[in-house]
């Protein structure tokens, strides 16, 4: 069995989406339809049902990507800890992550595992919390960077920082002036909040009925960007967000954020491992570096400003 062939297996299960497989690898979708036809023939069955929407598992691929993914893993871990009784650590580890931990956090990882661990290859896939923890669930991915509402204490979740909650709008409103505000004061704005169903939409909709009052959504948006824009850009409309999506528009200006409290609805940002099987040698290294990272950034997930 060929490595890479169950990896493009997997991706496209993962996906469900021959065209986004084609995109990512930056070749044509006849290419990847081919590669997957091979690999049917030599398991000896239909592994996807295709469809105008994109593949599905047949029931025999659903067996076929639990096994492959939990041999996949087994085999790249025992080429990692060969290499690394070589001295030398090699491997693709794949991570999951916030949007606003992209960056600078993804830049000066992959700068340091430059320096110091060349041989390693990431492959970095934003999503949002409930997304990431299935990615991590089904073994999509070897590490998580997510939200949590309570302070990990489990041996698979390592704390990086905690991030409270800003209201925020464009420069020169008058409420967002302060440096902290109460909870009950989005009582009555018009807000841009993420869409129904979330976890941290529930969680803003809990904090409100708990102040006695409905949030008032006058526009919802999952997208980070779209929601700073559009706070931006709207004299009047605010945006609820963490620390860490607004904190290169504040510094330049585009933004204007106040903290909410009473009550302070902090979030903790966790590095997540996968509860079962063993983390390979290039995997527990990236996991170090991210830990280093922020603990050198004072707990932050950006580094400080110089001076």
């Amino acid at each position: 069995m060929n490595p890479a062939s169950v990896r493009l297996f997997l991706e496209v299960a993962d996906t469900g989406s021959l065209s986004k497989v084609a995109l990512r690898r930056q070749t044509v979708q006849s290419h990847i339809s081919r590669q997957i036809a091979d690999f049917e023939a030599s398991c000896g069955g239909r592994l996807f049902h295709r469809t105008g929407r994109g593949v599905t598992l047949t029931e025999l691929g659903e067996r076929a990507a639990r096994r492959l993914r939990a041999w996949l893993h087994d085999t790249e871990q025992l080429e990692s800890e060969m290499r690394a009784d070589a001295g030398q650590l090699l491997g693709e580890v794949r991570l999951g992550i916030l949007p606003s931990a992209a960056h600078p956090l993804m830049t000066r990882l992959f700068e340091a595992l430059q320096r110091e661990h060349p041989g390693i290859r990431l492959s970095i896939a934003e999503a949002q919390g409930a997304e990431l923890d299935l990615m991590l669930d089904t073994g999509a991915v070897d590490l998580a960077i997510l939200f949590r509402a309570q302070q990990p204490n489990g041996r698979d979740e390592k704390a990086l920082c905690v991030a409270h909650t800003y209201l925020v709008a464009a420069p020169g409103d008058a409420l967002t002036r302060a440096p902290v505000l109460a909870f009950e004061q989005l009582r009555d704005l018009r807000l841009v909040l993420p869409r129904r169903p979330g976890q941290w939409r529930q969680t803003l909709d809990e904090a409100a009925r708990a102040c006695g009052f409905r949030l008032d959504a006058a526009v919802e948006a999952d997208s980070l960007t779209t929601q700073k824009e559009l706070a931006a850009a709207v004299p009047g409309l605010y945006a609820v967000l963490g620390p860490y999506a607004v904190a290169e528009a504040v510094a330049t200006g585009r933004l204007q954020a106040s903290q909410l409290v009473e009550p302070d609805l902090c979030r903790h940002v966790v590095l997540a491992m996968p509860s079962q099987g063993k983390l390979s040698a290039a995997t527990r290294a990236v996991a170090a570096q991210i830990q280093a990272l922020t603990e050198r950034w004072g707990h932050q997930l950006t580094e400080p400003a110089p001076g």
